[in-house]
């Protein structure tokens, strides 16, 4: 098998069947399989792709595991010489696999690969592309530096908005939405670490990837679509807290031991502070009111598709 494809779903029922009717409408020459792992969902998302899509490969669990465990279980049961992570929210283009694949199979050096991630109004999905969180990054980008000098390297060193998004080249960092990654890699280095929930295990999955002595590359010569947000809008203050928790649990792993104590203490009290006014700003009747909006979309996307 050359590509397992692990596709974690909680709750985006029609999303889900829309990505996977995505990946089958590829034009592609390499043998794949599709492993969907579902988080406990109450929509009758796994009856419906076992009644569409009987070649899918499901795994149930009784509870949500979470984005990283859930992809973990989906590995155990890979067969693929590539592992890719694709969110349920995604809509893959049909030479998506074959650019992506016929890349990393000349290019043995290369460890992860991503490709170009678009929302659904046509601009870039920044994540896709991205330096490691470092506390200089970080308070660049956080206190929007980064964004009154876009083409300064030093300021952009997160999001990397000095680079053209057309071109490829190294980075640091890939999203989970869409990530290619062989499997010996996996097998040198171990699947995500499910002290993460949703957030941050991408990131940290670059970082040892990277730490191993792999390349991460990011190849914009293909794309998908991502509708960003499918099942997190459910949820809104457990998205913000993990949100904010992946901040902690990462510097805790990697910055830590590098930094002396009023440092790390700055950058902790940093997290609760934004955690703190993130939690304020979403309880406020506006907040509350866009977040509605913004599941309806969700709702409107899932009908339109058609990442």
């Amino acid at each position: 098998m050359d590509l397992s494809i692990i596709i974690v779903n909680y709750n985006t029922k029609q999303l889900t069947l829309d990505c996977i009717a995505s990946v089958y409408a590829s034009s592609i020459t390499y043998s794949y399989e599709i492993i969907l792992v579902d988080n406990h969902s109450s929509d009758a998302t796994v009856e419906a792709v076992e009644q569409q899509f009987p070649n899918v490969k499901i795994i149930r669990n009784f509870t949500n595991t979470g984005f990283a465990k859930a992809n973990n279980q989906g590995m155990q049961i890979a067969s693929g010489r590539y592992i890719l992570l694709l969110n349920s929210d995604t809509i893959v283009q049909p030479d998506t696999f074959q650019t992506m694949l016929r890349y990393m199979d000349e290019h043995p050096e290369t460890g992860a690969s991503g490709c170009k991630v678009i929302l659904p109004d046509g601009s870039l999905d920044k994540a896709c592309k991205r330096g490691f969180p470092t506390p200089s990054a970080s308070f660049y980008y956080a206190f929007g530096i980064s964004k009154l000098f876009p083409k300064n390297p030093r300021f952009n060193q997160y999001q990397l908005g000095h680079l053209d998004p057309d071109e490829s080249y190294p980075v640091d960092c890939l999203v989970g939405a869409f990530m290619l990654v062989r499997s010996e890699v996996i097998q040198e280095i171990g699947g995500l670490d499910e002290t993460f929930f949703m957030y941050g295990e991408d990131i940290d999955w670059c970082y040892r990837i990277k730490q191993a002595g792999w390349g991460i590359y990011y190849y914009p010569y293909t794309y998908i679509v991502h509708y960003k947000g499918g099942s997190a809008k459910r949820r809104p203050r457990k998205i913000i807290y993990e949100f904010h928790r992946a901040m902690w649990i990462f510097h805790r792993k990697h910055y830590h031991k590098q930094y002396n104590f009023f440092t790390n203490a700055a950058i902790y009290m940093g997290i609760g502070l934004k955690l703190t006014l993130s939690l304020i700003k979403n309880m406020l009747p506006a907040k509350r009111a866009a977040t509605r909006s913004n599941t309806n979309q969700a709702t409107e996307f899932s009908s339109e598709v058609k990442s």
